[in-house]
């Protein structure tokens, strides 16, 4: 018997995958779950609509990932902050504090998304990976001068 998974099965197969399972199994443990459907034509169908809109919605995500990469190489975030002396900064500037810069010219991205290796804690100018979009990373430019 064929049979769509409409979840991830332990040792059977991801969701969306068709596979051939004995009738029993199928009929009586998969179906009566929720975690197949039986693979007739109009599932068929319906799993090769769902499967066209859902490599529409990631091609489209990539595209917006793409612009907003584009934004974030064009752009320099420039923070003020205080220092001491010799440039040592008082606290430190961390992903959040990027995220919030960059929210200012009108970038929403999430904190963790931007991959500081440790707080800078001096001036400077400094290059920051941006996690965009899986597979789309961008390089932003972060000046920090004193106040």
């Amino acid at each position: 018997m064929k049979v769509i998974l409409t979840q991830d099965v332990k040792s059977l197969g991801k969701k969306g995958d068709v596979v051939e399972v004995k009738e029993g199994y199928g009929r009586n443990f998969l179906i009566p779950r929720g975690l197949a459907v039986a693979a007739d034509e109009g599932n068929l169908r319906r799993l090769k609509h769902e499967q066209a809109v859902q490599k529409s919605k990631e091609a489209r995500e990539r595209e917006e990932a793409e612009q907003v990469k584009a934004q974030l190489e064009q752009l320099t975030v420039t923070l003020r902050v205080k220092t001491g002396e010799k440039g040592r900064l008082f606290g430190s500037i961390t992903a959040g504090d990027v995220a919030d810069e960059l929210a200012k010219h009108g970038i929403e991205i999430d904190r963790r998304k931007i991959e500081l290796d440790e707080p800078i804690k001096s001036l400077g100018a400094y290059t920051v990976t941006v996690r965009v979009y899986p597979g789309v990373t961008a390089q932003l430019k972060v000046v920090v001068e004193a106040a």
